[in-house]
């Protein structure tokens, strides 16, 4: 084993010594080849595929099916690698995030992960805990920006948790600054305050680089969805975020063609709730971005409809269903699967830039929903109510149908 560490947080790191239960049924010392194109595939990519723990294993074959497929009719080869990470390299290897997992990830074109996290691991120590193996991925492939889209499919709009004419025509992104402030500034930790009580502290920080680089990346996606930007942070009580909106006020002067605005947490959660038509582009830091996004999982219906991507200024990006490892709903076949087949698209539009293949998938999971299909979590009267493994099916149906056979084109 070796040591070294990662953004702050403390890695041990192994070799995997043996094979581990593969979730899409591929062998994990071989690299398999994908080649079912319609036509000669032209382009090749390799796909490091991180099923994790729970439900992870339930719906990221699934979205591999949809990128293979996807794939496939745009002449793209994808090359998928099985790795493990969180729980299941804890009973593997005895950490989290084994050093072939990372150093494969790092060299792959792109990462679909699933989910970490289980009970049985909840009382370890941090570094030991699955959840640190994401903290440490995303060290690792240095990615800083996590886009959380937010969309009610017309199809959906009964599924909502609010009233269906404030939920209509939601399209937002959020824009999460990943790798500063509480979650991962120092210094950070336990003490004994005088009076002998245990004290546990974070370190609410932000540099003026670190919101340089995060309000970029949200001005230029704003600039090319409506052109509006909002930034949420809560300048009144803490420094950190007194930095934040005067380095995005100071940047808003490069982008005249984007209409800036700036909410306090609370403010902007309550507004969330009550007319969310009125956001584009949302740009905040990591802790408010972690409550908002979850917060707003309620405005299409389901956390099982909210992907997201983890991106950095080059290398692998990260693409994960929001969801959890949901240990209640694992093995049962009922969870939803379209948040991972959703990041499977954000993976072919920021991950590889293939925009064709990522509006496939997109249009595939709407034309299942035209026919009626639902998990669960969304089923409402007269749609029909499948699991997990109908819904994969059923997807898979709806990208073989939608390409014309004469002019290769959707239809």
């Amino acid at each position: 084993m070796a040591g070294g560490a990662l953004g702050g947080i403390h890695v041990i790191t192994t070799q995997i010594p043996v094979p581990f239960i593969s979730a899409t049924k591929q062998t994990f010392k071989k690299v398999p080849a994908i080649r079912c194109a319609a036509n000669t595939p032209n382009k090749q990519y390799t796909i490091a595929v991180l099923p994790g723990d729970g439900v992870g294993n339930e719906v990221i074959p699934v979205a591999v099916d949809a990128l293979r497929l996807a794939g496939s009719l745009e002449g793209i080869d994808l090359r998928f690698e099985e790795l493990p990470i969180g729980g299941v390299a804890l009973d593997l290897v005895g950490v989290p995030l084994p050093e072939e997992t990372l150093t494969k990830a790092k060299k792959s074109d792109a990462v679909l992960l699933g989910a970490v996290g289980w009970p049985k691991w909840d009382n370890n120590p941090k570094h030991l805990k699955p959840i640190t193996a994401l903290l440490q991925l995303r060290a690792g492939l240095q990615v800083f920006s996590n886009l959380r889209p937010i969309t009610v499919f017309p199809q959906l709009v009964d599924s909502t948790y609010l009233r269906k004419e404030t939920a209509e025509g939601v399209d937002l992104m959020i824009i999460r600054e990943l790798t500063g402030g509480i979650y991962n500034a120092h210094p950070r930790g336990f003490t004994t305050n005088e009076q002998g009580d245990e004290v546990g502290f974070c370190t609410e920080s932000y540099s003026a680089s670190e919101v340089d680089h995060i309000a970029r990346v949200a001005f230029d996606i704003a600039k090319k969805r409506r052109g509006k930007l909002c930034s949420v942070d809560k300048a009144t009580v803490l420094e950190g975020s007194m930095v934040w909106r005067k380095r995005v006020t100071a940047m808003a002067l490069e982008y005249p063609e984007v209409e800036v605005s700036h909410l306090l947490i609370d403010t902007a959660a309550m507004d969330l709730v009550r007319h969310p038509r009125q956001f584009d582009t949302i740009l905040t830091g990591v802790m408010f971005g972690d409550i908002l996004s979850d917060l707003a999982a309620m405005i299409p219906g389901s956390v099982g409809l909210l992907p997201s991507a983890a991106l950095g200024d080059s290398g692998p990006g990260i693409f994960e269903p929001v969801h959890g490892s949901a240990p209640k709903h694992y093995g049962k076949d009922t969870v939803n699967p379209l948040a991972a087949v959703l990041s499977a698209a954000m993976l072919f539009r920021y991950g590889l830039k293939e925009e064709d293949a990522a509006k496939r998938i997109e249009i595939a999971v709407s034309d299942v929903l035209d026919r009626g299909f639902r998990t669960r979590d969304i089923h409402t009267p007269g749609t029909t109510l499948v699991g997990c493994k109908r819904m994969g099916e059923e997807i898979m149906k709806s990208l073989d149908a939608r390409v014309s056979a004469s002019h290769r084109s959707l239809v």
